[in-house]
């Protein structure tokens, strides 16, 4: 099991690789450049190889989250920002060696032309792609549901990856939260997006998992996290069974929790291993 959590860039990224080891986790995710910008970062390249070693020597895996503005259903005068950041995002994840860069997947665009957010996805996907010739994967993340938004099913996950050129550039990253919000998965029903992700083959492709609480219940579709245990919507023993499908025994579980609510991300991670992985902590 790999447990760990986002964590700030402030101090670099070998800064950010250190510290997610003295909070004993095995993975983290890290926003590449500023979490609320789609300007191109001119990075510190030595400062990511220093990343990438330092995670290799104690077997730390990472993924990059694309900043918040990101979007796979852009207007047209943000169409070119938005694909020079995500190659920019790119470049960073490959150079701290982490396995991609999550991306939320689109939202609606039309009222009138319910696949015509589908179409630019694909079409954003296939630009941006077509440009990039490194290891690090654009891992597309399911959505809550919230305001219309598309990408709450297995099937469109699959399916835009499917329809893309180079669809081997493309991987998943499965939100517990997001997934509890949208109804995709209510707690109860695990062994049934089990078998259906299955049958899919969305769980070959899936490189991460956010693992969060909801501070709102099944079906809101309010993206708002809570932390894992004795907080939120989703009972522990729920989350227990999630994290424990031997599908997903190599996945990273990343926290995207709360730390400022009485439980630091160290505390977290240390129960999560306490609870569900002590015995096969890396």
């Amino acid at each position: 099991m790999k447990f760990g959590s986002h964590v700030s860039i402030r101090n670099g990224y070998y800064g950010a690789a250190k510290r997610a080891a003295s909070n004993g986790a095995a993975a983290f995710q890290y926003f590449p450049k500023n979490p609320r910008s789609l300007s191109v970062k001119a990075f510190d390249r030595q400062d990511a190889e220093s990343c990438k070693q330092f995670c290799r020597e104690h077997g730390i895996l990472t993924v990059a989250h694309t900043p918040y503005s990101t979007s796979l259903t852009p207007p047209d005068d943000k169409k070119e920002m938005t694909i020079n950041s995500l190659l920019n995002d790119l470049e960073i994840t490959q150079a701290c060696g982490s396995v991609g860069v999550v991306v939320h997947f689109g939202s609606q665009i039309s009222s009138s032309d319910p696949l015509a957010s589908y179409h630019l996805m694909i079409e954003m996907l296939n630009t941006v792609l077509s440009q990039w010739d490194g290891d690090s994967l654009i891992l597309l993340e399911n959505n809550a549901g919230t305001k219309g938004a598309l990408g709450i099913t297995f099937e469109e996950m699959v399916q835009i990856r499917s329809l893309c050129d180079e669809p081997e550039k493309i991987g998943f990253c499965f939100d517990t939260c997001h997934a509890f919000a949208s109804g995709l998965w209510d707690g109860r029903n695990t062994g049934e997006i089990v078998s259906k992700g299955e049958d899919l083959g969305y769980w070959t492709h899936l490189k991460a998992v956010h693992l969060n609480n909801s501070k709102y219940p099944t079906g809101s579709k309010k993206d708002r996290h809570a932390n894992i245990f004795n907080s939120g919507h989703i009972k522990e023993l729920e989350l227990e069974q999630l994290v424990r499908v031997p599908l997903l025994k190599e996945i990273p579980f990343i926290l995207e929790t709360p730390d400022d609510e009485g439980i630091t991300h160290s505390q977290e991670i240390e129960m999560l291993y306490e609870r569900w992985g002590k015995n096969e902590r890396t």
